[in-house]
């Protein structure tokens, strides 16, 4: 059986949680939308213009803008692990703790990040569970094909 079916529980969760996850990165282009427009902080001329607002910076929006780097620079790295990590062979059990782990994490981190900021160790917490996880399904790689080279 090949390890990349949907035939594949681990295949499967990993298709889930990539979706999902793909899906909320995608969603935070909504949210940083929704802030400029409530703030009417605009940054192009034409659309502030457009909107009869300003070309300026709001702390808000650069909160929403920067949880969404943050999403891109930690959701993007996880996929291509999680990809190769379904190749190793892991558990079930084991996979779906780890994809589970690092969508709570990232919605988490985006939640006490830009929807409802809370003081940290909020941000930092949810930020090393997903690091964690990353760095987990890394070394489990590199030891699995460590023989290879």
């Amino acid at each position: 059986m090949s390890l990349y079916t949907s035939d594949n529980p681990v295949f499967a969760t990993f298709s889930f949680y990539a979706a999902l996850l793909g899906a909320k990165t995608l969603f935070m282009a909504f949210l940083t939308a929704r802030q400029r427009y409530r703030k009417m902080a605009f940054a192009n001329p034409e659309d502030a213009k457009l909107n009869k607002g300003k070309t300026k910076t709001d702390e808000d929006v650069e909160r929403v803008r920067r949880a969404h780097l943050n999403d891109l620079e930690n959701v993007l790295p996880f996929l291509s692990l999680a990809f190769v990590y379904v190749g190793t062979g892991p558990t079930l059990g084991c996979a779906k703790f780890l994809f589970r782990t690092f969508a709570v994490a990232r919605f988490l981190h985006t939640f006490v990040y830009a929807v409802v900021v809370i003081p940290q160790p909020a941000r930092a917490l949810a930020f090393f569970a997903g690091m964690v996880v990353n760095l987990y399904m890394a070394y489990a790689i590199l030891m699995n094909y460590a023989s290879a080279f």
